[in-house]
């Protein structure tokens, strides 16, 4: 194991890196599916990826981290107890209102955790950083509520992280973001499909 990882660390990787990249994509795929297993996935995705963060100097991403190992914990119970009476939760559609809470949110997040990390030395692209955190902040609370358009932006902040991790040399995130977003494309049409299957059985 430890050979594996120094020749991983030779190459311009690490073990972390890649537990994060094969957890990454089982959670993802199986949030598409809506299987109540991506949550405890997530979890280790999240514990691997803080090492990550915390070794590049993405502090912000490294909080984020230890947020999505609580919010994982709070979308476990949602999808399980979240519906109406406490039963399961089923996909519904962003309430105009809620997008608009959610916009003020996620511009305070920006500017609090700009100001936070961007006094941290060794900090990168502080800016870009806190910006993508607070989004995705937004995106994963939407996720745990199963929010229809959570997928919308997931795509968007795929690309920008893609983008970031070009940049930052982390290359092999850089393919997993790229793999987020085509999966955020895919959850984007199966969870409309659920929602419609939902609304025709209530209606």
């Amino acid at each position: 194991m430890l050979e594996a990882c120094a020749w991983l660390a030779a190459h311009g990787t690490s073990c972390a890196e890649v537990a994060g990249f094969i957890f990454g994509v089982t959670n993802v795929y199986l949030t598409v599916r809506e299987k109540i297993w991506s949550w405890p996935i997530g979890i280790l995705n999240a514990s691997f990826s803080a090492v990550v963060f915390q070794e590049h100097g993405l502090y912000s991403d490294f909080g984020l981290q230890f947020v999505y190992i609580a919010m994982s914990v709070y979308g476990w119970y949602q999808w399980l107890h979240g519906g109406a009476q406490k039963t399961e939760l089923h996909v519904t559609k962003t309430p105009s209102k809620t997008w608009l809470v959610l916009l003020a949110l996620g511009l305070v997040g920006w500017i609090l955790l700009y100001t936070i990390t961007s006094r941290i030395p060794g900090t990168r692209l502080p800016k870009v950083d806190a910006a993508l955190v607070a989004s995705s902040l937004v995106a994963q609370w939407m996720m745990t509520r199963k929010l229809r358009e959570t997928w919308l932006l997931w795509i968007v902040i795929n690309i920008a992280y893609v983008a970031t991790f070009i940049y930052r040399g982390l290359n092999l995130y850089a393919v997993l973001n790229t793999v987020y977003g085509i999966l955020a494309v895919l959850g984007h049409f199966e969870w409309t499909r659920s929602f419609a299957r939902t609304s025709r059985a209530s209606s």
